[in-house]
């Protein structure tokens, strides 16, 4: 039998134009307002991308496709795929893909190292939908693997030093992810207030909150950070209606200016690569909204290329201990 590694990502257009339809896809069809497609349209447009095909890809793609270039280098005779949930290569072209090249055993890893059932669980209904026939493993989180935290370490920690040293001072560490709808971690019925009508019921809490909070401790853990020197937050919430998971980045940069701090590091723990997220949200609205609070904003790179992060996909891709759930054929 062939074995083959496919990673597994959100997606993102290639060009303003096909804004509309890329947000059908997040969203499964629910059409969202004609000022909320301008509003993202704008927001891509100022982290670099264009109206015209065939131009540099968005960030997100850049990266994603480049770790896994990274990855199939270190692998060497096991190939690498990567697709997409919601944007070309698709998930069903892929492993599309993967049957022509004879693949009839896919290990499959989301590049978001925390599970929740609003971005892993979707992962892995497409991938097994595509796959029917296919053995499938499953990873469904890494949040805490040391290699992921040692390259988030990496990164920070001299971001950090370089903060503490402009301010004179300690700077205090704002680690980051991206929100969900609070109705999509709930236990319960759907009567549950803030649920959608024919939400599931659900027997056990969602884990993301837990493991995104867990990543951050244990980066925070190896800098040598206490509990007086950092925070987390969750970032971007969303425009439908419910409440979203907080603590929010607004509330908390208000926080850290009521108690007099100089400014802040953020580190996304949530994402692997630079995306709308990282580039938008942070680099531009966040730090637009700090400046205004007479805080300074710096934020540590995001993992991108990092060798460290390659090696964790590596270790995870190979290992025999990883824990891995068995689908398909």
């Amino acid at each position: 039998m062939s074995r083959a590694v496919l990673l597994l990502a959100h997606g993102t257009p290639d060009v303003l134009g096909e804004m509309a339809e890329y947000l059908s896809k997040v969203t499964s069809g629910r059409p969202m307002p004609e000022n909320v497609v301008e509003e993202l349209k704008h927001r891509y447009a100022q982290i670099g991308l264009g109206e015209i095909p065939g131009s540099e890809p968005p960030p997100l793609t850049k990266w994603t496709l480049a770790q896994g270039h990274a990855l199939d280098h270190e692998l060497g005779d096991t190939s690498v795929y990567v697709a997409m949930r919601n944007w070309h290569p698709y998930i069903a072209d892929v492993v599309d893909e993967m049957r022509r090249d004879g693949v009839t055993e896919i290990r499959a890893i989301c590049l978001a190292p925390q599970n929740s059932r609003t971005s892993v669980g979707l992962y892995r209904k497409a991938l097994l939908s595509a796959a029917a026939g296919l053995e499938v493993e499953f990873l469904s989180a890494w949040a805490e693997h040391p290699l992921l935290v040692q390259a988030f370490a990496e990164r920070l920690e001299p971001a950090w030093r370089d903060a503490c040293a402009e301010a004179g001072r300690k700077v205090p560490v704002l680690f980051t992810a991206h929100s969900v709808p609070t109705r999509t971690v709930m236990t319960g019925p759907a009567s549950i207030e803030g649920a959608r009508p024919g939400t599931p019921m659900q027997d056990t809490p969602d884990p993301y909150p837990e493991q995104a909070q867990k990543t951050a401790a244990l980066v925070a853990e190896r800098l040598g950070l206490t509990g007086h020197d950092y925070r987390f937050a969750f970032q971007s919430q969303g425009v439908s209606g419910g409440p979203w998971l907080g603590p929010t980045v607004e509330e908390s940069l208000k926080a850290l200016q009521q108690e007099g701090h100089p400014g802040v590091v953020i580190q996304p723990v949530g994402f692997v690569c630079d995306h709308v997220e990282v580039l938008y949200d942070i680099d531009i609205a966040f730090k637009e909204l700090a400046s205004g609070m007479g805080l300074k904003l710096w934020r540590a790179e995001s993992l991108n290329d990092s060798a460290t992060l390659t090696r964790a996909l590596e270790d995870l891709a190979t290992s025999a201990t990883v824990p891995f759930e068995k689908a398909g054929a």
